[in-house]
């Protein structure tokens, strides 16, 4: 069996796999690197802040203690989404999320009613989009994945799952009379 790395920095999905029940993984999604760019926009500034100390004469510590603390904020919001995972499985899908507290959302393949695949300009630009699921459930506790990249082929691979599990029946072909 593959060993994997610490949890605090990789976020083991296949913990949460009904082994048992033959399930298995079809497709564990990261979050675009696009949303990656305000976290590393926070870093630069307090490192930024942290170079320009020596311009403030008498306030210099103070000015590398709130560089730092800024950088520290901008690290923690790149590892957040770091560990950030979608997972399609055969039977379902799920997001984990979070560092210190876990939070795991699922939803059940037959429950999926609906999937909207939203993109912006800038979306189409650099292939993200961000998925809507409406289920059969009244609170959901799996509604919005954001950043998701390739969505089509994402989307592609949702439905494939669906219809290869079963949860929708196949419509006939129209006859085109020859």
């Amino acid at each position: 069996m593959k060993k994997t790395r610490p949890s605090i920095f990789y976020p083991d999905v296949r913990q949460y796999l009904l082994h048992d029940q033959g399930e298995y993984v079809v497709d564990e999604i990261l979050k675009h690197p696009i949303c990656m760019v305000r976290p590393i926009m926070i870093i630069l500034g307090g490192l930024a802040l942290i170079l320009l100390s020596t311009l403030f004469a008498s306030w210099w510590p103070i000015v590398i203690l709130v560089g730092f603390g800024v950088c520290c904020l901008g690290l923690w919001r790149f590892h957040t989404l770091a560990m950030d995972r979608f997972v399609v499985t055969n039977m379902r899908v799920f997001r984990v999320h979070g560092v210190f507290f876990r939070h795991v959302a699922t939803v059940p393949l037959i429950r999926i009613l609906d999937i909207s695949v939203l993109q912006s300009l800038l979306g189409m630009l650099l292939n993200y989009g961000h998925f809507t699921f409406e289920s059969a459930a009244m609170d959901q506790g799996l509604r919005e994945v954001t950043y998701v990249g390739s969505p089509k082929k994402r989307d592609l691979t949702i439905q494939r799952v669906i219809h290869l599990a079963g949860v929708r029946a196949t419509a006939p072909r129209e006859d085109d009379g020859t």
